[in-house]
């Protein structure tokens, strides 16, 4: 029997199976610290790549997401989930030691970063399609709250130490080096998911029809048919696009040239931002369960982007302009996993068994591709109206993306019971 099909929880701290897979999974959330700050340097350090160049190579990591509908649609018609979502890792792994292997050889080079950045991106994309029918056949249904905020925690939690960890590593150790640590990250993600025993649903007649592109579009048409899907991916879709329209780069910029914030002032800002997703996680379900797990979504669709606003209208003196940074970035922070959590709990909740991963397929497709788009039209957008006009566009925006949930059941869903997520 699959977790969906469980109805007494349990601590997931006791379930050993949960706590290898969650084990795994934040050494590797650590590594991946790693890897991003690692690979722009190697590009920057050892081969002189420009502006433009490195932001290449942070968008090749996202382009694989456009095909997700399609690899979604692939995975659902394999029956083992487990061992795809083994394969992704290694493969991560394979492809980052290639990188110190060929500095150790004086033969690295801008078109193996790349190369680097579009494979571990696919690979990310392989894994996080394979992810969903493992994740209700390892958490009761009850749990899917706990876990999604246990794993978000831990996430949260390498935003918060990974980039000073990785910034020692590096600086001891020199970047390419470096990336040993995370591939290492993922063969031990490998080994944990190797030994965590799940019972996964057999493929249908429906999940081996012979169209790969039939089974994409089933996929997207479930997405646009269920009130839930559609409304959340409406609404992810809509703040992802504005939060990206003032995303890190510009954030950062605006801090440097208007507020006049030292690097040292603005990490710090960013790094208390952390801890805000940290704590974000760790208290949703404690208040999806006092307010409702629909209600939890709605504010945090609105608690994610709006504190942009607060950043973008600071000034006077140098506490006050920094201040006002670290609030916007912690409640920023607070909001986002306010509303990953549960949405996420929620979405797994209501997809069928055997459509998982083509509906993460699709909706991976749409909700991430509109984050280069975003990053590309806030760019565009601070060239005319300037940095302070555009962040306050993102906040006022992506707080409007609550609008797709407003007339949608998910206002009223207060537990992900059976009687109360059932919509028609």
């Amino acid at each position: 029997m699959n977790g969906a099909g469980r109805t007494t929880a349990i601590s997931l701290w006791r379930d050993q199976r949960f706590r290898r897979f969650w084990a795994g999974n934040a050494v590797s959330q650590f590594g991946d610290r790693i890897t991003e700050l690692a690979l722009p340097l190697i590009a920057v350090s050892a081969l002189n790549a420009s502006a433009n160049q490195v932001a290449w190579l942070t968008a090749l990591i996202w382009v694989p997401n456009l095909l997700a509908i399609l690899l979604g649609a692939w995975v659902d018609q394999r029956a083992r989930k487990r061992r795809l979502m083994i394969t992704a890792d290694l493969l991560r792994a394979a492809v980052l030691l290639s990188v110190p292997a060929a500095y150790v050889l004086g033969a690295v080079t801008l078109g193996q970063l790349y190369a680097v950045a579009l494979l571990t991106g696919a690979a990310g994309v392989l894994f996080n399609t394979a992810y969903p029918p493992f994740f209700v056949g390892l958490v009761p249904r009850r749990s899917y709250v706990e876990a999604n905020s246990k794993l978000s925690a831990s996430r949260s939690a390498s935003y918060v130490a990974g980039p000073a960890i990785g910034g020692a590593l590096i600086q001891i150790f020199t970047a390419p080096v470096t990336l040993v640590v995370d591939a290492l990250t993922f063969l031990v993600s490998a080994v944990l998911i190797g030994r965590v025993p799940v019972d996964e649903p057999p493929t249908s007649a429906e999940t081996t029809a012979p169209s790969l592109s039939r089974r994409a579009r089933e996929g997207l048409a479930l997405v646009v048919r269920h009130p839930v899907l559609r409304a959340s991916l409406g609404c992810a879709a809509t703040v992802n696009f504005f939060t990206f329209l003032a995303g890190s780069g510009l954030t950062v910029l605006f801090a440097s040239r208007n507020l006049g914030l030292s690097a040292g002032v603005i990490g710090t800002a960013f790094g208390i931002g952390a801890t805000g997703s940290l704590l974000g996680a760790l208290v949703a379900p404690r208040i999806s369960r006092r307010f409702g797990v629909g209600r939890s979504i709605v504010v945090g669709a609105v608690l994610f982007p709006a504190p942009i606003a607060i950043a973008a209208a600071a000034g006077g003196p140098l506490w006050l302009r920094a201040g006002a940074l670290a609030a916007s970035q912690f409640l920023s922070g607070f909001g986002v996993m306010l509303f990953d959590v549960n949405l996420n709990a929620l979405q797994t909740t209501v997809i069928p068994d055997g459509l998982r991963s083509r509906v993460a397929g699709a909706y991976s497709t749409i909700n991430y591709g509109v984050r280069p788009v975003g990053a590309v039209v806030g760019g565009l957008l601070a060239t005319v109206v300037g940095l302070r006009a555009t962040l306050v566009v993102a906040a006022l925006g992506g707080a409007l993306s609550m609008l797709w949930l407003l007339p949608s059941p998910i206002p009223r869903i207060r537990s992900l019971t059976p009687d109360r997520t059932a919509v028609g």
